[in-house]
């Protein structure tokens, strides 16, 4: 599946209407870029968006997160993924919650990390492909390796941190089942000049059913 990564409220009614994007990922980050608070923005993106809103928590004490997720999903329902670090605490909140309300462990660096999180119940293990580049050297050799060690389990790879369609498309084929994209990218994956041009030449030289 594809995701809009955005909490602004305006990508998010371009990109439902683009037709073919399932959900959308938010992030504290992206939160901070909305004009509204971050519950009124949940509400909004959770009224529009096709499938999943992902929210990722922010406290960092085990009870705190608790409390966090769940009044996550109150403000969301059904729709609602729960985003948890890839902490120790993350790994127990997420062990504890999994199986009231989806999660995703998020910022993976290691496969070992991505075996955890499949074993706390998480439906989604989040890795940031392209800072894992910057950071280890090589994003997608990571999401090789989670793909492996998570394959023939309920644990599915969201890749994020994708900064082209040629990247994009390299996560899948790496082993990503999923990708949360911004909208430019998003909207750039649908074009390509050969594609221009060959619609431009068919309707040059071409004809087709009338329809006035």
């Amino acid at each position: 599946m594809l995701y809009l990564d955005s909490a602004i409220l305006t990508e998010a009614q371009i990109a439902v209407q683009l037709g073919w994007v399932k959900g959308i990922t938010t992030n504290p980050t992206l939160l901070g870029k909305s004009d509204l608070s971050p519950e009124d923005t949940l509400k909004q993106l959770g009224a529009i968006s096709p499938g999943e809103l992902y929210y990722q928590l922010t406290a960092t004490d085990y009870d705190s997160m608790i409390t966090e997720g769940r009044k996550a999903y109150q403000i969301i329902g059904e729709k609602t993924v729960l985003k948890i670090p890839a902490t120790a605490v993350g790994f127990q909140v997420t062990a504890t919650l999994s199986s009231e309300i989806t999660c995703a462990v998020t910022a993976i660096y290691s496969g070992a990390q991505a075996v955890i999180a499949k074993e706390a119940g998480a439906k989604y293990a989040i890795a940031y492909v392209n800072r894992a580049t910057r950071l280890l050297g090589d994003g997608l050799a990571l999401v090789k390796e989670m793909a492996q060690l998570l394959k023939n389990s309920n644990t599915e790879i969201l890749a994020a941190s994708l900064k082209s369609p040629r990247e994009a498309a390299d996560a899948l084929q790496a082993g990503a089942a999923h990708l949360t994209l911004p909208l430019a990218i998003l909207q750039g994956m649908t074009t390509h000049e050969l594609s221009e041009q060959t619609v431009t030449e068919f309707n040059e030289i071409g004809k087709g059913i009338s329809f006035n």
